[in-house]
């Protein structure tokens, strides 16, 4: 059964440049501008992933203009974490951050355990499978949560 949307979600992961940017735009794409979706990482130390960006632009996600940033900076820049009304964490760090972060908030914290698809695969192709494999996951987890998508992909 289809959830109301949120007003608002963050998707956090490790980097913020692999699954939680690609959460945060497949959202974007399946239920519209309605809810305020954005993605944070642990830690801000990459830059949005090639594949990420490859894989999400077979769904008409784009990713290339993404811009990683961390807990501490979207809190210098003025998101505040309590104004979220559900934040997912895509990595057990991630959850762990999100947890220590909103133990004084009122603010729903889910876990959603999917594949992070860096380092496996050897060739281009095989790397593409393993970060299908990691977008699919979350589109999948996406529609079993809120439904399926508003704006088809």
């Amino acid at each position: 059964m289809k959830e109301t949307l949120p007003q608002s979600v963050l998707f956090c992961c490790d980097h913020n440049a692999v699954r939680s940017p690609m959460a945060e735009g497949i959202m974007k794409k399946y239920y519209g501008t309605d809810t305020y979706v954005q993605s944070v990482g642990v830690k801000n130390d990459l830059e949005i992933d090639g594949f990420s960006i490859a894989v999400c632009a077979e769904l008409e996600v784009e990713l290339s203009r993404h811009r990683s940033r961390s807990f501490d900076e979207m809190e210098q820049w003025g998101d505040d974490l309590s104004s979220f009304d559900l934040v997912i964490a895509l990595s057990p760090a991630s959850q762990r951050r999100a947890l220590e972060l909103t133990r004084y908030f009122h603010l729903e914290v889910e876990y959603w355990p999917i594949l992070d698809p860096t380092g496996l695969g050897e060739t281009r192709e095989a790397k593409l499978v393993q970060f299908r494999a990691a977008r699919d996951q979350i589109a999948e987890r996406l529609i079993a949560r809120f439904g399926p998508p508003i704006k088809m992909p």
